[in-house]
């Protein structure tokens, strides 16, 4: 796991790299992915960069490969992913790739436009023929009433269209063409209204749909014929056909003519269809050829348009005919580093070695944890609350158990627990066929990627469901129960009798359930009362430990960047007070839980108000029973203990609050008073973490970076030490006593009111769990159970079966998927409120490496060995 408990040392490099080798030594960086690089150039427009055409070469070849992965997807062909990883290739390769990919676009352009000139070629003949069929066929079958129309014709035109003299004979003509037939009806009622009605059509649709030679999407369209009478009729009928982009096609007045077009149309279509087929057998081989390589052309041209965009950050020396980077890098890395540059170096040929140097500076570096495909997921719960700060503690091993075991306290079912274990076992088992299928679907990735996350998850829900006792909301009597009633016989075949199993009675002399929660609970009346009591100490409990080993995290941040002063006067007082009022609520419960037996239930003094008394002083009882009282003390002496508890407690607060800030504040004064003996005639003055007694690579302002020593007054040396250099001139103006003091107030009472609504919000732990426990309960009796309690010969299968499915669907729609998620957004409110707010900072700034695996988006080969 690396130093996945604390992040990496980080070290600042410049490199010093040969202009002939920039490129060789930067690729081989990008494989490595241990070099964060700064932007030198950040004031230069991007346009004004030195390699600025390199780039826009790049991103003409990348608009060339979607043009080609474009025409292989429209083209049906799957490109094959080989999990091939090539290297980027040299720059003089560039040539011969921009030359293969404009071949390829060139030869599948030049192809598409003649196959969609030969295609429209096509639909117009094609619908020429349909026009030529549909014309004749009408004419052949409406033979003897075209007479009749004719007469119909004549009758109706025999004026003009103004109403003047009638004329003495009238020759109809007509006009056929093609339509989408989507615009029929808006077609048919246009020429109704602008023609008033005096022209005639009719039509037939196309049954099969036409191929649209651009889109390539079927189109349905349909035949029409239109008589008229007159030359502006036929104008007008025109300029409609016209606005409704219909096509209008010659057709014959005599059916031998027509008859004679259509052989010939026929002909033409044969052998246009022989040369489209020609054409596209043409095209499918340039797509097949390309399809092959496609992937790892895209994979290259992305390397080096990002190798250029790096290069493009580094400063040029001229004089040296070099270039200057500046990165960060991890300490343990660079031998690595190094390794990668002289590979880089013998890859190019270069004779000059290239020079990296590590450099001291003011900077905060970056946060780097290693991490692997198991902690990948805790971490990056951790992180999205806040990158830790440099060299702080990091909570994410911490939360491989703690994660899944609060969530199991609040999930506890043995049924749903070995559900989602066994749904997260199979995305571990085959997560390299998932991770082959690239699925895009954000919600399945979201499961993926917590793949691990979810398998514990469910483990530890078994385990606390087989502690509850609870599977689908069922009880096992595995060992037998403990509890042995001593009833008469006949007194317990009375019908309609409630009996009590008065534990006193009967169970004393039985040892108690060997493992979890006797099953007897499951059919008693009380079951409700026994189980809220427990599961509310627990959950007090668990809270309590978890804000405590919370604390001691601390520690060993205090520990690392030598704060003494923090431990003696934030540590210590907080575990004091922690301690001295919540954990000795924890020592009540236990105490109570082994002194008192069955038998001294009724005079066990009651938990909350022995904890309010504690508060108000309060050790006497009023009226009522004096020897069995619940407001009685628990044993002799603990008013004095009680007492010594509350006031210290209460003498941590002032500790907390005020000596930090005076502290701070002496030793500034102290630090003027030796800059005052030195002169002022030194520009920086250099002083010791001793002297300080903080180390200021932590940026948790007030707990442990004084004011005088600002986050940017960091230097780190080779060996990931750290010194303070405090210039001269921002000296006095570096430190706030009154900033500093208030930040301390807050601090002081975020952490006792804390304390306070933190342990009451891990009540959750015990409200989730009952409402989980009577959710699946209740989903029992109301559905599946309703089946069993049939008595139907053979039909009652079949309800069952029925009522199984619907109980199933709902089981995994809403205990496990709604109240899954449930819990897990309340653990995860734990861990980052409760649990990280006690030692955790959160904010530093993720290590973000150039590195081709990020650019090219590409899953990790080691992390699917």
């Amino acid at each position: 796991m690396g130093t996945i408990f604390r992040s990496e040392e980080m070290s600042l490099c410049q490199l010093f790299l040969q202009s002939e080798a920039a490129y060789a030594c930067v690729s081989e960086l990008g494989e490595l992915g241990l070099m964060q690089f700064k932007d030198l150039n950040h004031g230069v427009n991007a346009f004004q960069r030195k390699f600025v055409n390199e780039v826009r070469r790049c991103e003409e070849m990348e608009r060339k490969l979607r043009y080609i992965e474009k025409e292989i997807k429209k083209e049906k062909l799957k490109i094959p992913d080989y999990g091939e990883n090539p290297k980027a290739p040299a720059p003089k390769e560039m040539v011969d790739l921009e030359a293969t990919y404009e071949k390829i676009e060139g030869e599948l352009r030049e192809v598409n436009t003649n196959a969609e000139a030969l295609k429209r070629n096509f639909l117009e003949l094609t619908e020429l023929r349909e026009v030529l069929i549909k014309t004749q066929n009408f004419f052949s079958a409406h033979r003897h009433e075209m007479g009749s129309l004719v007469h119909d014709a004549q009758q109706a035109l025999s004026q003009d269209e103004v109403g003047f003299a009638p004329q003495q004979s009238v020759q109809l003509g007509f006009l056929a063409g093609c339509i989408p037939r989507e615009k029929l009806p808006a077609f048919e009622r246009m020429l109704w209204f602008a023609c008033r009605g005096n022209v005639f059509l009719r039509y037939e649709e196309i049954q099969q749909p036409m191929e649209d030679p651009v889109t390539g999407d079927p189109v349905f369209k349909s035949v029409f014929i239109i008589f008229f009478q007159g030359e502006q009729l036929k104008a007008r009928v025109k300029k409609i056909c016209e606005g409704f982009k219909a096509a209008l096609y010659p057709c014959p007045d005599s059916p031998q003519e027509r008859e004679e077009m259509l052989k010939g149309v026929s002909t033409r279509l044969e052998d246009l269809k022989m040369v489209l087929n020609q054409t596209q057998d043409h095209r499918h081989r340039v797509l097949v050829g390309a399809q092959k390589e496609i992937r790892t052309w895209i994979i290259k041209v992305e390397k080096i348009k990002a190798i250029y965009h790096t290069l493009n950050m580094f400063n040029f020396d001229v004089s040296h005919n070099s270039l200057i980077a500046e990165g960060w890098c991890p300490v343990r890395a660079l031998e690595d580093v190094q390794m990668a540059l002289k590979q880089g170096e013998k890859t190019s040929g270069s004779t000059i070695p290239t020079i990296i140097h590590p450099m001291k500076t003011r900077e905060t570096p970056p946060t780097f944890f290693r991490t692997n495909k198991f902690t990948k997921g805790f971490q990056n719960i951790v992180d999205a609350y806040g990158i830790a700060s440099y060299r702080e503690v990091n909570p994410a091993p911490y939360a491989i158990i703690t994660f899944p075991f609060l969530f199991a306290v609040m999930f506890g079912d043995a049924g749903h627990g070995s559900i989602m274990f066994m749904f997260g076992l199979w995305m571990i088992i085959s997560e390299k066929k998932l991770l082959a299928q690239k699925s895009d679907n954000e919600i399945w990735n979201t499961f993926f990627g917590g793949r691990y996350i979810i398998t514990l998850m469910g483990l530890f829900s078994t385990y606390t469901g087989v502690i509850y006792n609870d599977a689908f909301s069922k009880s096992f009597n595995i060992f037998g129960s403990a509890w042995r009633p001593h009833y008469e016989e006949s007194l317990l075949e009375v019908p309609d009798i409630e009996l009590t199993l008065d534990p006193a009675l009967f169970f004393r002399n039985s040892t108690p359930y060997p493992l979890g929660i006797d099953p007897i609970w499951q059919l008693s009346d009380n079951k409700i009362t026994f189980l809220n009591s427990f599961k509310m100490k627990t959950a007090v409990i668990l809270g309590i430990s978890q804000m405590l080993f919370g604390i001691i995290l601390g520690i060993f941040n205090h520990i690392h960047f030598r704060s003494v002063l923090n431990i003696l006067v934030e540590f210590i007082p907080e575990v004091i007070f922690l301690l001295s009022l919540f954990g000795y609520l924890v020592s009540l419960v236990y105490f109570k839980w082994i002194t008192f037996d069955v038998s001294q239930a009724s005079c066990a003094p009651a938990l909350l108000i022995q904890y309010i008394n504690m508060f108000m002083f309060k050790y006497t009882a009023d009226g009522g029973d004096q020897k069995c009282n619940p407001q009685l003390p628990f044993y002799t002496g603990q008013q004095t203990v009680q007492t010594i508890l509350l006031v210290a407690a209460l003498a941590c607060v002032p500790v907390m609050l005020l000596v930090k800030p005076f502290v701070l504040r002496s030793r500034h004064n102290k630090k003027l008073r030796m800059r005052g003996r030195l002169g002022a005639h030194s520009t920086d003055a250099l002083i010791p973490n001793e002297i300080i007694g903080e180390n200021p690579s932590t940026s948790q302002a007030g707990d442990s970076v004084p004011a005088s020593v600002s986050q940017k007054d960091i230097s780190v040396n080779t060996e990931g030490t750290t010194t303070s250099l405090l210039p001269d001139d921002d000296f006095e103006d570096d430190f706030e006593f009154g900033e500093i003091f208030i930040h301390q107030v807050i601090h002081t009472i975020e952490f006792c009111l804390g304390c306070i609504s933190h342990t009451a919000s891990y009540l959750r732990l015990w409200a989730l769990s009952l409402a989980h426990a009577q959710l699946s309960e209740v989903l029992w009796q109301m559905v599946f159970s309703l089946g069993l309690s049939m008595d139907i010969p053979w039909f009652g299968s079949v309800i069952v079966f029925v009522l199984w499915m619907f109980w199933a669907n709902l089981t995994i729609a809403v205990l496990l998927v709604m109240e899954g998620l449930s819990a897990f957004l309340h653990t995860l409110r734990l861990h980052w409120v409760e649990f990280q707010s006690k030692f955790y900072v959160g904010d530093g700034y993720s290590f973000n490496p150039f590195s081709f695996k990020f650019v090219l988006d590409i899953e990790s080969l080691e992390d699917i060995k």
